[in-house]
């Protein structure tokens, strides 16, 4: 779909779990930044769907707060005023088929007419077990057939599945009602402005393509850190884990788009293609080489850097007090690729860390010291390129200088960039591009069926040896701190280090 055609197509927007945060918190704020900048379809509808007791207007009261509480603060009133009316609510049970009969006469309703261009949008913002559920509800009501203009999309929320199987699963399930086109497997992480910019940054400068390479980069490091712990998530969370929560969806989303080749244009399939080349260059880990390769911890009490104490894991609502569940999780991966023979990629992600930061660190050879060898300085510190994903968006380039003065002395400089420094800050919730990418039909920045199996082959056998491991093979770390010392001796060991999480 074009842009003009999303611009002006009828499309409903239709929520399986309206009534819930995600709607309150991101969906509905991110609609409203839509209309603001004119990207939202001329005859748009939102359309709540669950079992809660309610009706049209007590539906959009419910929004009428969520407004106030999520929107932007410098939103026009209008915008709302404008949608306000086009906002319905069904009321039905997952797996109620009359609900769905409803659903479809509402549709009918809200639709300006059956003029070419029309969607329906059905996101699964509802309990991962009623995803199948609801697929086969909306197949057997008509609602995933398209035709006659008519265009029909299921948009999936992780998990995407808990492990191999369950993936291999729900994409089966899927699949038997809606076409591959028609389903969004949607990862937040990829509606970040600064994710979305890897492949801008790689690909539109000549600069940096050439060295992306085994003979330039002595290494990559991924990281995701929180500074929060379970938030009232512990009945998920502690079914979870950190590995399951963050490594197949959101980490391996950023290490494909590091790794990628050059795709042969920016089609979705193209794009897709080579993340999906990318997984499969992956190899399948043994038992052994997961106790080697592969750390999972679990935070125990400590004092945070704002200079609260913080409880255990264990201790925290909702935890078994005998779990086992990492809260963080490093790897050690290798690509079996031309481009990447021989270059590891570390992976880090765990809650109660010292501070937040989601960034990669490409770090490059060390030039050779010769040069230097009859000079006071003793040795080559390692250029580094830092892509921060949040918080302060932006780049980074560390390289050596000569210090000033008489002597032959280097020191080590930042080259700095930041995005709300240089284009403004805008607000956003990382919604807005996945939305309207949806929308038009532009699936590029959504997993196909494929890569999210390959995901999961990829941990799976991590999987598998932490669940039959001893009760004492969870490491800790304090609350606040860097992480575990097993996760630091794991790059230690090769002669490597953690980027500082500060």
């Amino acid at each position: 779909m074009t842009e003009a055609e999303g611009k002006n197509a009828d499309c409903a927007l239709v929520v399986f779990g309206g009534a819930g945060d995600l709607t309150r918190r991101l969906l509905l704020p991110a609609l409203l930044n839509l209309a603001a900048e004119g990207r939202l379809p001329e005859h748009f509808a939102l359309v709540g769907f669950a079992r809660t007791d309610l009706d049209d207007e007590a539906f959009r009261e419910r929004l009428d707060t969520a407004v106030k509480e999520h929107g932007r603060k410098d939103l026009d009133p209008a915008l709302w005023a404008a949608l306000r009316p086009r906002v319905r609510w069904v009321r039905g049970n997952f797996d109620e088929p009359e609900a769905y009969e409803r659903l479809a006469k509402t549709l009918s309703e809200v639709h300006a007419g059956p003029g070419s261009g029309a969607c329906d949008l059905f996101y699964l913002a509802c309990p991962p077990r009623f995803f199948a559920d609801v697929a086969t509800r909306l197949g057997a009501a008509g609602l995933a057939r398209e035709g006659d203009g008519r265009s029909r999309r299921l948009v999936v929320e992780k998990p995407l599945g808990r492990d191999l199987a369950s993936a291999r699963e729900l994409n089966q399930h899927l699949l038997e009602v809606f076409d591959e086109h028609q389903v969004f497997r949607i990862d937040h992480y990829l509606g970040k402005e600064t994710v979305q910019n890897i492949l801008a940054f790689r690909f539109a400068n000549g600069i940096f393509e050439p060295i992306w390479n085994r003979r330039y980069v002595d290494s990559v490091q991924i990281t995701v850190s929180e500074t929060l712990g379970v938030e009232g998530r512990g009945d998920y969370y502690d079914r979870a884990g950190a590995l399951r929560d963050m490594v197949p969806n959101h980490l391996f989303q950023v290490l494909t788009l590091i790794a990628m080749e050059p795709p042969s244009s920016l089609d979705a399939g193209a794009v897709r293609d080579e993340k999906g080349k990318v997984l499969r260059s992956i190899p399948t880990w043994s038992r052994e080489q997961v106790s080697a390769m592969a750390v999972r911890a679990q935070y125990r009490d400590g004092r945070l850097a704002s200079g609260r104490e913080a409880p255990g894991y264990v201790e925290e609502p909702s935890i078994d007090p005998a779990s086992r569940t990492e809260t963080y999780a490093a790897l050690r991966l290798k690509i079996d690729s031309w481009r990447w023979a021989g270059v590891p990629f570390y992976l880090r992600t765990g809650k109660r860390l010292k501070a937040r930061r989601s960034e990669v660190v490409v770090r490059f050879r060390r030039a050779p010291l010769q040069l230097f060898r009859d000079t006071p300085v003793s040795g080559l510190a390692s250029n580094q390129l830092v892509l921060r994903l949040q918080p302060r968006e932006g780049i980074a380039l560390r390289f050596e200088v000569k210090r000033p003065g008489l002597e032959m002395k280097l020191g080590r400089v930042d080259m700095d960039f930041c995005y709300s420094e240089y284009f403004g800050q805008t607000a956003t919730t990382g919604y807005e591009t996945l939305l309207r990418d949806a929308m038009r039909g532009d699936a590029t920045l959504f997993q196909r069926a494929d890569n999210v199996e390959e995901g999961w082959r990829v941990v799976q056998p991590v999987l598998d040896a932490w669940g039959a491991a001893r009760d004492d093979a969870v490491a800790t770390y304090p609350a606040g701190s860097q992480g575990p010392n097993e996760a630091e001796a794991l790059l230690a060991r090769e002669g490597r280090h953690w980027n500082p999480i500060e």
